[in-house]
């Protein structure tokens, strides 16, 4: 096989990642935005874009994310039970983004299984300890790209 083929391969893998990241993005962004609509925290469509945005960072952009809403109910003088619906919306949509949506649209617009998916990065995360969780998902991407059978000319 050629050069070229290897780096549309590689790049049409990448864009697959890309487009399930954008996907996830839209849909925590929406779970935040309902999250923090019904526990009535101020600015929520502001924060749920944040939280959107942040799933761009693979494990970081959920704690960046919580800080904002966080401090929102505590500047405004709700109680401790309001901020402890915050934490709890928090813990929600984490388990259900990182073990539920990120593996089954990489399986499904990449081709990786659910269980790679979920354990490659905490592997990664232990060997390369900033950057393997970082760059685990598009590494798997590309790596089953490589692995699809090819169809014969």
């Amino acid at each position: 096989m050629r050069f070229n083929t290897h780096v549309r391969t590689a790049g049409n893998a990448l864009f697959n990642w890309w487009k399930a990241v954008t996907i996830e993005a839209i849909c925590v962004a929406i779970m935040w935005w309902i999250g923090l609509f019904f526990i009535h925290v101020p600015l929520a469509p502001l924060w749920a874009l944040i939280g959107g945005v942040m799933t761009f960072i693979p494990n970081f952009g959920g704690v960046i994310t919580v800080i904002f809403p966080v401090l929102t109910v505590l500047f405004t003088g709700h109680d401790l039970y309001r901020l402890a619906l915050v934490l709890g919306l928090y813990a929600v949509i984490v388990v259900v983004d990182q073990l539920v949506l990120q593996p089954l649209l990489m399986k499904r617009m990449n081709r990786v299984p659910v269980l790679v998916s979920i354990f490659v990065p905490i592997l990664l995360g232990f060997i390369i300890p900033f950057w393997g969780i970082l760059l685990a998902p598009p590494l798997l991407a590309v790596v089953y790209a490589f692995r699809r059978p090819r169809s014969q000319p």
